[in-house]
């Protein structure tokens, strides 16, 4: 998957310069929905990163809550609406195995860092990840077949 597109911008660099007409090539083509497709790849990617985003952001707006009680929020806005019983089922055994909040934290920190910079950290990475994600979204929107995938819209379900 990833070899193609990279083959592609090698042969064409001018053409396939951009991930909108990379999406759109596999979509003309009929390939977008593929298991192995790029354009699936992206969707989970960002999908993934916006959940990420969320559960940090989330731990710190809500110092008094749980890990478990922000993850839990994180997944249902983001994750819980693209998927089926399978990967439902998946998140509640992983839910279990959740270390906690202060555990979890220390281990994104490393051992080198203080801990107090945790939530100046987290909002630094989400400003800049936020604009990416919206262009992401922007792309797959504009492309057609992909017009609702609404990625960071938990309200709309594309691909399962």
């Amino acid at each position: 998957m990833f070899r193609d597109y990279k083959y592609l911008h090698a042969t064409d660099s001018l053409k396939y310069a951009s991930l909108t007409v990379m999406v759109t090539k596999e979509v003309v083509e009929g390939t977008s929905k593929k298991t192995n497709s790029c354009t699936r790849a992206i969707i989970w990617l960002t999908r993934s990163v916006n959940f990420s985003t969320h559960l940090l952001e989330g731990l710190v707006k809500n110092s008094e809550s749980s890990l478990q009680e922000m993850v839990e929020e994180a997944y249902k806005s983001t994750l819980k609406p693209f998927h089926g019983w399978i990967s439902s089922a998946a998140y509640k055994v992983a839910l279990r195995l959740i270390p906690e909040r202060d555990i979890f934290i220390q281990l994104l920190m490393g051992s080198c860092q203080d801990p107090g910079y945790f939530g100046e950290d987290v909002m630094v990475l989400v400003s800049i990840v936020q604009p990416l994600l919206e262009e992401i979204n922007a792309i797959l929107v504009g492309v057609p077949h992909y017009a609702h995938a609404h990625i960071l819209n938990e309200t709309v379900t594309a691909l399962h």
